[in-house]
């Protein structure tokens, strides 16, 4: 593993955290929008992670070679997906977005958004952000420390 292995593993972490973070702010933010500039009601949006395939290969001494998965290589985002997931039924056929006609007639599309969801997703990212924080400042007094030792 080179020497900023490290710190480039947790800079891609929280390039993706803070991705999520702006994702889950703009689902509550939109936690009541019924018409959005698409049509419908406001959908809730999700960020797909995935392991990064490029960089260094490094083996586990530890581990037979058929378990060894190899080492973390980072984390990038795959893309940010709708949830496709049933919206909330308000029945209020005072609304302006009522639906008019139909089996659900009176009833209002809120967004299939859950504020406490939303708030665990956010309390999880905002705690993975600052591990991967931790990891960077951990490293660089590692690196401190070893030119010390130079001296």
């Amino acid at each position: 593993m080179g020497l900023f292995t490290s710190i480039n593993i947790a800079a891609s972490g929280m390039t993706a955290e803070r991705l999520r973070t702006d994702v889950i702010s703009d689902n509550i933010a939109n936690a009541s929008t019924t018409r959005t500039q698409d049509g419908g009601a406001f959908r809730r949006s999700r960020v797909v992670l995935a392991q990064k395939e490029n960089g260094i290969d490094w083996r586990n001494p530890f581990l037979p070679e058929h378990l060894d998965r190899g080492a973390g290589k980072g984390v990038k985002v795959m893309g940010v997906e709708k949830d496709t997931s049933d919206l909330r039924l308000v029945y209020d056929p005072t609304h302006p977005d009522a639906i008019k006609s139909g089996p659900k007639e009176g009833y209002v599309e809120y967004p299939n958004v859950n504020i406490v969801t939303e708030m665990v997703d956010l309390i999880s990212a905002s705690r993975s952000y600052e591990a991967n924080s931790s990891v960077i400042q951990g490293s660089k007094e590692m690196f401190m420390r070893a030119l010390e030792i130079g001296r």
